[in-house]
C-alpha cells in the first residue's frame, strides 16, 4: 500500500458499530421512557419474524490486559459471580415485564471482560435463566469469547450443550515480547488445546482474535503469529487494528510508551502481510478487518448479502432489536440506544429497584436513521446507494462533494445515486463512513475520542 495515503488518511476517526457514535449521543432529550417505547415499538415490528439479539456481559478478569479498552473488573474472587448473574437475571425479568410477550431469540453472545472467569456451574445458570422465558429462532446462533488460558473442556461441553456452536479465543500475537508488554501471557499450546477441544466437542465455527499495531509487534512478529494460527485453522478469524485510546476512564491501556507503538505505515504492513498469508490458505476478508474460510456462517452471510454489523460487531444475521445485559452493555432499537451503567454496584442498586439500569442513550431522528443505513451499507457491502424516497438526505451534495479527493485518489467510484469502495479503498472504509457522518463533519470533536483510522 502507498505510505503516502497512509499517512493521508490515517486519522482518529470512529469504528462505526453504531450511528450515531456514542460520543453524539444526545443524552440530553434521552430519557429511560423514551427508550422503552422505542424498545417496545422495535420489538413488536420484529420479535415474530427475524427474532432478537441479546448480549451479556461478564466483566470480571483476574488480571489485566494493558491492550484492553473493555468494561472490566479485575479480580480473583470468584464468589462474585452467582451474585451478578442473579443480577443479570433480574434485569432480563424487567425486559420481559415491558415486552409483555416471549422473545424470540436469533442471537445470543457473552462477551466480557472473561466469560470464562465464570464456572460452568454459573454459566448453565445463567443460560438456563435466560432461555427459561424465551423461545428459539429456527437458525438461532449462540456464541460466546473465551480466554485460552482458562477455558476447560468442561465449560466447553456445558455451552455446547445449551446451544452453543460458536466460539472465539483471543490471541493477539505469540511474540513474547508483545505478551508481556500487553500482560498476556499465553503459549501457543494453551490456544492449540483449547481450539482442539472445541472441535471436538461440535463447535462449527471457531474463531481467533489477533490484533497488529502491538506495543513492540513487528511484521516478523505478525508473520509467526499468522503463521502458528494457519497450524490450527480456525473457521474465522478477526484481524484488527490495535485501538490506543489510553484517555479513555478506567483503560488498561498503560506500561508502555507511545514510541513503542508501530507507526501508521508499519501498523498497514503488518496488516497488508497478514492478509495475504491468510488469504493463500483460503480465508477470505469479511468487511473490515475480518476473515472466514468458506464453511464459515459469515462467508456464507457476505455470499448472500445478509451481513450485519452493530455492538457485537459483524454477525451472520441481522436483528431490528438487540438487547445488552450487564454493566456498561448497549442495547438497540435500531430506532434509539441505551447504555446500561459502567459501576457494577450502581448496577445492583438500580435492579434490585426494579429499574432498568441505563444511564444514557439516543433516539435516532430521521435523518440519523438514513445515515446510518448509508454507514452500515458501506461497512458491511462497501456500496451505498440512494433515490429520493429512500435514502436521500440534504448533504447528500456536500457528502458527494467531500469524497472526491478520495474518488482521485482511487478509493471510492461515485455514479449518479451510488458510491463504491474500490479494493483499493477498502482499508480506509472508516474514512469514507466519517464523510456520511453528518454529525462530526458539523462538529469536530474538541479532545481525543477515536482510535487512529489506519
Amino acid at each position: 500500500m502507498c505510505n503516502s495515503l497512509v499517512n493521508k488518511y490515517n486519522v482518529a476517526g470512529p469504528r462505526y458499530t453504531s450511528y450515531p457514535t456514542v460520543p453524539y449521543w444526545d443524552n440530553m432529550s434521552f430519557s429511560l421512557k423514551k427508550w422503552k417505547a422505542s424498545l417496545q415499538q422495535s420489538f413488536n415490528e420484529s420479535n415474530a419474524s427475524e427474532g432478537i439479539s441479546l448480549y451479556i456481559h461478564l466483566p470480571f478478569c483476574e488480571s489485566m490486559c494493558t491492550f484492553c479498552g473493555c468494561n472490566k473488573r479485575i479480580t480473583k474472587r470468584h464468589d462474585v459471580e452467582r451474585p451478578y448473574i442473579k443480577a443479570l437475571l433480574k434485569e432480563w425479568s424487567l425486559y420481559l415485564e415491558l415486552l409483555n410477550e416471549r422473545p424470540k431469540i436469533k442471537e445470543l453472545h457473552i462477551g466480557g471482560g472473561t466469560p470464562t472467569f465464570f464456572s460452568s456451574e454459573n454459566l448453565e445458570f445463567l443460560i438456563k435463566g435466560v432461555l427459561r422465558q424465551a423461545t428459539l429462532a429456527e437458525d438461532y446462533e449462540f456464541s460466546f469469547e473465551g480466554h485460552p488460558n482458562n477455558t476447560t473442556q468442561n465449560q466447553l461441553q456445558t455451552l455446547y450443550n445449551l446451544g452453543f456452536t460458536r466460539v472465539s479465543f483471543g490471541v493477539q500475537d505469540y511474540n513474547a515480547t508483545v505478551q508481556k508488554a500487553i500482560n498476556r501471557i499465553q503459549p501457543f499450546e494453551n490456544v492449540e488445546a483449547v481450539t482442539s477441544m472445541a472441535k471436538a466437542i461440535g463447535y462449527t465455527s471457531v474463531g481467533h482474535d489477533i490484533i497488529f499495531g502491538l506495543p513492540f509487534q513487528t511484521e516478523t512478529h505478525v508473520k509467526k503469529t499468522i503463521e502458528m494460527t494457519k497450524e490450527l485453522l480456525p473457521d474465522r478469524i478477526a484481524f484488527y487494528s490495535y485501538a490506543h485510546v489510553p484517555w479513555l476512564k478506567g483503560n488498561g491501556q498503560r506500561g508502555y510508551q507511545e514510541t513503542d507503538l508501530p507507526s501508521g505505515e508499519s501498523k498497514r504492513a503488518q496488516y497488508e502481510l497478514g492478509k495475504r498469508l491468510l488469504s493463500e490458505v483460503g480465508y477470505h476478508e469479511i468487511g473490515m478487518d475480518h476473515f472466514a474460510l468458506k464453511t464459515d456462517s459469515l462467508f456464507k452471510a457476505m455470499s448472500t448479502n445478509s451481513l450485519h454489523r452493530n455492538f457485537m460487531g459483524y454477525t451472520a444475521s441481522k436483528t431490528q432489536t438487540m438487547i445488552g445485559l450487564g454493566v456498561s452493555s448497549i442495547s438497540d432499537s435500531w430506532y434509539g440506544f441505551a447504555q446500561n451503567v459502567k459501576g457494577i454496584e450502581a448496577y445492583y442498586h438500580l435492579v434490585e429497584q426494579d429499574i432498568i439500569p441505563v444511564f444514557r442513550g439516543h433516539i435516532l431522528n430521521r435523518e440519523d436513521l438514513i445515515v446510518r443505513q448509508h454507514i452500515l451499507n458501506l461497512m458491511c457491502h462497501f456500496e451505498t446507494s440512494w433515490t429520493i424516497k429512500t435514502l436521500y438526505i440534504d448533504a447528500l451534495e456536500d457528502i458527494v462533494f467531500s469524497l472526491r479527493e478520495m474518488e482521485a485518489d482511487g478509493l471510492v467510484v461515485i455514479n449518479d445515486k451510488q458510491i463504491k469502495v474500490t479494493h483499493k479503498g477498502q482499508p480506509f472504509v472508516r474514512n469514507v463512513c466519517m464523510a456520511f457522518d453528518v454529525l462530526l463533519q458539523r462538529k469536530q470533536p474538541s479532545t481525543k475520542l477515536f482510535s487512529m483510522t489506519v
